[in-house]
């Protein structure tokens, strides 16, 4: 795992000439599949036969999705990776986990050979009350489009694309720093092809930005199951490592998850888990397991399951020699303050939800 340059301020979503797919096919597990790798029909023919549509004239477009009774609203842009950040201040678009270089090659390639960004990359920041103010007066008018997709998520889409507009969100944009939701391995794909074509539209790539403040996106945990590890070996590594280990009752250990507090199990006995933040006392608990409990383990794990739900994990852990550890989710903000000091996560350390559905707003990586 590596970190992936940073693309430095101004942020900037510049506007494009948006694809869209049907209502019907947005949502549509086959739409994604098609996204995912070049279709074995040329483009134009695969266009044609989708019935994608290209809108005339460049627009920034605010994007609001329903999901699981939450309302996200975010500008979606054309993401400007030209330059790169020559300090800590400079960041404007701040990882919090890092990637594998082959994945992010492979990620570039498919994009070249289908001329797509296919889907924007999820961002999140605290906006200027200016940003603000035209995202809320944008909504004033009639969505563009409204339609409730196969996966049952409903879109409004509106199009900016007025000059004073855009040049009123280049100004409240300009000195914004925004974090990755979902889409580090895109991120660093955007940068490879900057860097292969710089000076045309590989300058740019996809993105969505979402106001945290307005509208704000859920931070969910990632459970650990650990393979081939029991509950004696963690209280091994929490002795060596100076946390602290108290055997109870599921119900006990439950009601103590916590910023920093942990519910552990192998599926019969139970445990809460008190992790030390450290000096700095901004540790989130996912970089305290990984930086001093697992590796303090006398055995393994021989590998680890990330699940999403406690049910998947409560089931996951049935089996013999396993643990499962139910962890906290981290806050934004404190997500935000360790991207911004040059720290990452590690891999799985948050999920942010709802995500929008594929195939709302495409980028054709022909248009400057």
């Amino acid at each position: 795992m590596v970190v992936p340059p940073f693309a430095a301020r101004p942020l900037r979503l510049a506007p494009f000439r948006a694809l869209r797919l049907p209502p019907r096919r947005v949502g549509d597990p086959g739409t994604l599949r098609q996204l995912s790798r070049p279709p074995r029909v040329g483009l134009v023919s695969w266009r044609e036969r989708t019935h994608v549509v290209q809108d005339a004239v460049p627009a920034v477009y605010l994007h609001e999705y329903a999901a699981g009774g939450l309302i996200v609203r975010g500008l979606v842009g054309a993401l400007d990776v030209s330059r790169r950040a020559r300090s800590p201040q400079q960041r404007a678009i701040l990882p919090h986990e890092g990637i594998k270089p082959v994945q992010a090659d492979d990620l570039a390639d498919r994009m070249l050979e289908l001329g797509l960004n296919p889907a924007p990359i999820l961002l999140v920041h605290r906006a200027e009350p200016a940003a603000r103010e035209l995202v809320h007066r944008t909504m004033a008018r009639p969505a563009d489009h409204d339609f409730v997709d196969r996966a049952g998520q409903r879109h409004r889409v509106w199009a900016i694309h007025r000059p004073d507009q855009l040049r009123q969100l280049d100004a409240a944009l300009a000195e914004s720093q925004a974090l990755i939701a979902d889409g580090h391995h895109r991120y660093a794909a955007y940068l490879r092809l900057q860097g292969r074509h710089p000076g045309g539209s590989m300058d740019l790539g996809l993105a969505m930005l979402v106001d945290q403040t307005d509208t704000p996106l859920f931070l969910g945990p990632i459970h650990r199951c650990l393979i081939g590890v029991s509950l004696d070996d963690v209280a091994v590594a929490v002795e060596a490592t100076g946390h602290r280990l108290e055997r109870t009752s599921k119900q006990q250990a439950l009601s103590r998850l916590g910023p920093w507090g942990v519910a552990v199990t192998d599926g019969t006995d139970w445990a809460s888990l008190s992790l030390q933040p450290g000096p700095s006392g901004d540790r989130a608990a996912v970089e305290v397991l990984h930086d001093d409990l697992l590796p303090a383990l006398p055995r393994g794990p021989q590998s680890i399951d990330y699940l999403h739900s406690v049910e998947q994990t409560l089931r996951s852990v049935r089996r013999s020699r396993r643990v499962a550890l139910l962890m906290p989710a981290p806050e934004v903000d404190q997500v935000l303050r360790i991207a911004a000091a040059g720290r990452l996560l590690p891999a799985k350390a948050t999920s942010f939800q709802p995500k929008p559905s594929v195939g709302v707003l495409i980028r054709s990586l022909t248009d400057n």
